[in-house]
């Protein structure tokens, strides 16, 4: 709580209290002209500040519900579609039920926890959740006392205090080159257009919304280069969304030869449809497209479930679409190609994310330069080294 004092005159005085929010988010105060000596004044001051937050205490104490209905009307105009559908999902099937009634003041760390081992044992019938499943509970419950505190309705976040479960890294099944091989082969006669969006996402790393999102404008086929600007999110039968890239910046990907031949073929493609139903395809059209104008994009969804039957149907075990992106990764980074140049490949944000995310396959590799070293430093002495 917060307030001062104004001198209006010779020993007249104006104190001024704010006293928070209203529940529009307007800033209140409440003031009061005092007469005699600035003690007096600070006196006064002093009296109205312990009353402000007295009252403020029995007057500003909403629940949790209140906070996730007045979350609601400012979440839409941030949030993807996807993200804010699985937001609503574990505030109703979590959140609301146990906390819905609580009183924000009233929440506690303790609390908190013993919620999150009621999650893990399972409690009252329901199935017991796994540190990750608990975690993403425990990440929306912190954002949005967070935001109470922010709004001034708490002063502190006990989710902070909190400890939720660890989570133990779990190691992405990454394809190797002869399963990446497999899989783009059973798509050259059984669904060619897949198997174009396949080798660009094998080569390029892009995200699975990015490469939903390429319009015919964004290839340069003779230079072979691939500009990634946007990305499209929705889900399941939400309306699709076209935004910035997960950077919010654009990058240029240079393409091999052989994918740009694949583009080409799957563009003369688009064109014979397009010719076919009477329609034009403009540079603007969707390169990934059901469409006969290339007017309305692959959804992301759809790719992700047709990965997903593709992989089973080949017997590819636990083999995701995203795992191409990781695939290229890995593959770049054992060749030797620098840890800068693989990150803006990858559209991450600078190297050290690519560090942090492929550490583990760097090890590898430099095991691998200490056996270089190794050998040119255990030559006896003498012997010329070859090369």
């Amino acid at each position: 709580m917060r307030g001062h004092l104004e001198e209006r005159g010779k020993n007249v005085w104006r104190a001024k209290v704010y006293l928070g929010r209203d529940a529009e988010g307007r800033r209140r105060y409440t003031t009061k002209t005092i007469r005699g000596p600035k003690g007096a004044a600070d006196d006064q001051l002093n009296r109205m500040l312990v009353e402000a937050r007295r009252r403020r205490s029995a007057a500003v104490d909403p629940t949790f519900t209140a906070l996730v209905t007045k979350w609601r009307s400012i979440a839409t105009l941030d949030l993807a579609p996807s993200t804010l559908a699985e937001y609503e999902r574990l505030l109703e099937k979590r959140l609301l039920p146990r906390f819905g009634a609580t009183k924000l003041r009233s929440i506690r760390a303790v609390d908190i926890d013993l919620y999150y081992a009621e999650l893990q044992r399972g409690a009252r019938g329901a199935k017991p959740l796994g540190a990750q499943s608990i975690q993403h509970v425990h990440a929306l419950l912190r954002m949005l006392l967070n935001q109470a505190v922010r709004w001034e309705w708490i002063i502190s976040n006990p989710v902070s205090r909190a400890s939720p479960p660890r989570v133990q890294r779990k190691e992405s099944v990454i394809p190797d080159p002869m399963e990446v091989q497999q899989i783009l082969e059973s798509c050259e006669w059984s669904d060619p257009d897949f198997g174009c969006f396949l080798r660009l996402a094998a080569v390029s790393g892009a995200r699975r919304g990015e490469l939903c999102a390429l319009r015919w404008s964004d290839i340069d086929l003779e230079s072979g280069w691939l500009t990634i600007a946007r990305s499209l999110t929705g889900w399941r039968a939400d309306q699709l969304i076209e935004k910035d890239t997960k950077t919010h910046a654009k990058r240029r990907v240079s393409l091999d030869p052989e994918t740009c031949n694949s583009l080409s073929v799957h563009h003369r493609g688009c064109e014979h449809r397009a010719r076919a139903c009477d329609a034009a395809l403009p540079t603007t059209a969707f390169v990934f497209s059901d469409m006969p104008d290339g007017s309305a994009p692959w959804r992301p969804d759809r790719v992700t479930r047709a990965f997903r039957h593709l992989s089973d149907r080949l017997g590819v075990a636990g083999v995701r679409f995203h795992d191409l992106r990781h695939f290229a990764a890995t593959q770049l980074l054992a060749a030797g190609v620098p840890v800068k140049t693989v990150s803006s490949r990858l559209g991450h944000a600078n190297p050290s994310t690519t560090l942090n995310v492929y550490a583990h396959h760097l090890e590898s590799a430099d095991e691998e330069a200490a056996q270089v070293l190794a050998g040119l430093l255990d030559v006896p002495a003498g012997s010329e080294v070859a090369g």
